[in-house]
Formats: C-alpha cells, sequence, structure tokens
C-alpha cells in the first residue's frame, strides 16, 4: 500500500482520552513499519480548557494557583513534548501527526530529521494561515507560527513534538477562534515579550479580506484545509476518515498479518 495521511475530526476530546489515543495510533504506525508498510495519521481536535507543560517547562510559568484552576476547571498535566507551557481549549484547532519519519524525506533528499519535520509543520500551517488571507512567518529562535511585523509579532500556532522510534506524536495547537484572554493563566511558551492572537483576530484587520469573503472560520471546515494543507507540505495523498476504531484495528492487524 502507498504511504499517505489519514486524518480524523474527533471534535472536542478530554486531554487525557487524547493521550491515550496517541499513544494507540503511535503503536499502530509503528506496527505498520515493521510490517514493511508504511502510512501516517493525523488527528484534528478541540480541548476543554487544559494546561500542559512540556519537558522544558517551568511551573513558575503557570501564573494561577492551583486552586483557582481547578475552581475553573482546568486540569494540568505534564506531557513528553518539547516546550514549555501551553493551553489548549475551545476555539483552537490541535493537530496531532503521528507520522513515521523514517519513510519521509525532508528538504534535502534525505530522511526527515525532527527539526525538518517541525520546520515542515511550521510550512503547512503557514499555508493554511494564506488560505484565509493571514500572512503568517517564523521568528528566528522561536518555534511556531507568528503574524506581524519584526518586533510586535504575535504567536498564531504553537507547536511541540516527541520523537520515539522515529514515530512523532503531540504536534500543533492553532488559534481559530480562541480569546485571548484563555491565556491569562499562563506565560505562553515561556515567552512574556509577545502577544497571542487568532485567526479570527488576524481575519478582521484591515490588511486581511473582509470577513465575508473569508472561508469558514468554523472548526471543522478549517480541519479537512489544514488535513490538505499538510498532505501538500508533506507530499502525501490525504484521505479522510471516518471510522477511528476501523482505522486503528486494521493498521494494527497489519503486525499479525
Amino acid at each position: 500500500m502507498d504511504s499517505m495521511i489519514e486524518y480524523l475530526w474527533l471534535g472536542r476530546v478530554d486531554y487525557a482520552e487524547a493521550l491515550a489515543l496517541q499513544q494507540r495510533c503511535v503503536e499502530a504506525v509503528y506496527a505498520k513499519r515493521e510490517a514493511q508498510r508504511s502510512g501516517h495519521l493525523l488527528l484534528l481536535l478541540e480541548h476543554p480548557p487544559v494546561l500542559t507543560l512540556g519537558r522544558n517547562a517551568s511551573r513558575e510559568n503557570i501564573l494561577a494557583s492551583d486552586a483557582l484552576l481547578a475552581a475553573r476547571g482546568i486540569t494540568v498535566h505534564g506531557i513528553n513534548r518539547g516546550g514549555d507551557v501551553t493551553y489548549h481549549g475551545p476555539g483552537q484547532l490541535v493537530g496531532y501527526p503521528i507520522f513515521d519519519l523514517r519513510s519521509l524525506a525532508g528538504p534535502s533528499g534525505r530522511r526527515l530529521g525532527p527539526v525538518d519535520f517541525v520546520r515542515q509543520m511550521e510550512e503547512a500551517l503557514m499555508r493554511l494561515c494564506s488560505s484565509y488571507g493571514i500572512e503568517g512567518n517564523r521568528v528566528a529562535g522561536r518555534t511556531g507560527v507568528w503574524v506581524g511585523a519584526t518586533g510586535t509579532e504575535r504567536k498564531i500556532a504553537a507547536i511541540g513534538v516527541h520523537v520515539s522510534r522515529g514515530i512523532t506524536s503531540h504536534g500543533f495547537a492553532l488559534n481559530v477562534t480562541t480569546d485571548p484572554a484563555d491565556f491569562q493563566w499562563i506565560v505562553p511558551c515561556g515567552i512574556a515579550d509577545r502577544a497571542v492572537t487568532s485567526m479570527r483576530i488576524e481575519s478582521g484587520k484591515p490588511t486581511q479580506p473582509a470577513a465575508s469573503t473569508s472561508p469558514s472560520l468554523e472548526m471543522e471546515s478549517v480541519a479537512h484545509r489544514a488535513a490538505d494543507c499538510f498532505g501538500q507540505i508533506f507530499g502525501q495523498p490525504v484521505e479522510f476518515c471516518h471510522n477511528l476504531p476501523g482505522l486503528l484495528r486494521s493498521a494494527e492487524a497489519v503486525s499479525h498479518a
């Protein structure tokens, strides 16, 4: 079977449930590789309000007390991705690419490494933003996607990944209709001198197309468009999957074939 990206739109998913699902997907993609077959999964979803702490995170970058977070129903998870603290919540498109890097080529034509993987994720998200009339860019030394002039950049997408046995997990968080006030509980990604923004805010600026002529910012619509952009940047055909249990059973069965 030729390599492709199979993707799913899962709607709103509890963070702990998504962590468990990622691990199952990692094992499924690894089983395919062991059976001399390749394939990639892209999980697209939203989370209820949650804070996550990456491997390099400082607890000092969570500004709210544990009691206040608990009162607001905001859970905190320490995880094995790179990066510092970030917020996930309604209005934010979260993507978990479970990709087999050993079957992907980087810009040099050699096997794709973790740094090139992150750069290509940024490129896919910038292409997605561009399709909504929003010019995304990079900031040297700061992973993710940004908008605005040098010195006044605003972060629109955060990225943090983990790679084990050449299989990726975790991924990106793109602020679609997210209220920047939702980030008040933290120093986002440990960066105190730059603001957070969203596609809704940026698409409404005078330099961008009028809202009436811009594509819909309805979350599922953005998710499908994001999958297409990942396919373009990673050079893979993309297929929408309606049935997650069936997809995982099929992938897992490969190891027993």
